[in-house]
């Protein structure tokens, strides 16, 4: 692949250019990005070799679109109206459903993989872009069947190359499951933030108490509003739903230190530590 173009050059477009540069020095990065001081910050640290625009798509071997998904469900026809037969167009927004829906019909929708490599940072921006964030990381691939085979054997040659654990699973899947492990993390660090914040107000001397384990819990709140939202908006019922299930835990658990009830507590706390041999069994 000759011809890499990357639609959003903040720090998941970033980190596939340096990257792909690694992997195929002889490539050329290309860059689209809304923000012109973002293009031109990307081509200082060297993310990027150049600046393109969307006509430029017809040369294009590979497309990646790392942009916010209310962007992407709207932009991505206009790259498959661009791109020719030859090039494969991967997104790598956190929901699937409706950007699937979207291209269905498309003429090329067989140029288009549905991916979703859970990988990142809170940081944003080119700046943000690490070499070597996909590695061993896991993608999930939807309706890979309606990618033209040959084509999706070339992403799925990177994605390898990257180091990265391939998962299939359909659109819907996807989006439930993601609202548990992703979105109600997001949304529980934002909140647990908030909570922090407005009682700083009063109690000024909050935040030096606060240890590594607040700092840790806290660390996703720091992620992008531009991004989240339209993660939460896509996938409203799925994350209402477990919100639902969250706020019903919190109440317990809640209830439970009120009725001084702290066997049970403790049972909760110790059978949720379950968790460590999950974690540690994907590792």
């Amino acid at each position: 692949m000759k011809n890499i173009f990357i639609i959003g050059v903040g720090l998941i477009g970033g980190s596939f250019a340096l990257d792909i540069k690694k992997l195929h020095p002889d490539s050329t990065i290309y860059g689209i990005d809304n923000s012109e001081a973002h293009l031109a910050e990307a081509k200082t640290l060297n993310v990027i070799d150049k600046a393109a625009e969307f006509k430029d798509l017809q040369k294009a071997d590979l497309v990646i679109l790392a942009i916010p998904v209310d962007s992407a469900i709207n932009v991505l026809p206009k790259v498959l109206d661009q791109v020719s037969d030859n090039a494969i167009v991967f997104d790598v927004g956190s929901t699937k459903e409706d950007i699937c829906v979207k291209v269905k019909n498309h003429p090329k929708r067989r140029n288009y993989l549905a991916a979703h490599p859970i990988a990142g940072t809170e940081y944003s921006g080119p700046k943000a872009a690490l070499q070597g964030l996909y590695n061993n990381k896991t993608n999930i691939i939807c309706e890979v069947e309606e990618t033209a085979f040959k084509l999706q054997e070339k992403a799925l040659k990177l994605f390898s190359d990257l180091g990265m654990r391939i998962r299939y699973m359909n659109p819907k899947a996807h989006d439930k499951h993601i609202a548990y492990v992703s979105h109600l993390s997001h949304i529980s660090a934002f909140m647990l933030g908030k909570t922090v914040i407005d009682k700083e107000k009063n109690e000024r001397d909050i935040f030096d108490m606060a240890g590594s384990g607040f700092e840790s819990t806290v660390r996703l709140a720091k992620s992008s509003p531009a991004m989240w939202t339209p993660i939460f908006q896509q996938n409203k019922t799925n994350v209402i739903e477990t919100l639902d299930e969250y706020i019903s835990n919190l109440n317990h658990f809640k209830k439970l230190m009120q009725e001084d009830n702290f066997e049970a507590v403790y049972n909760e706390m110790e059978s949720t530590n379950y968790i460590k041999e999950i974690l540690n069994g994907i590792q």
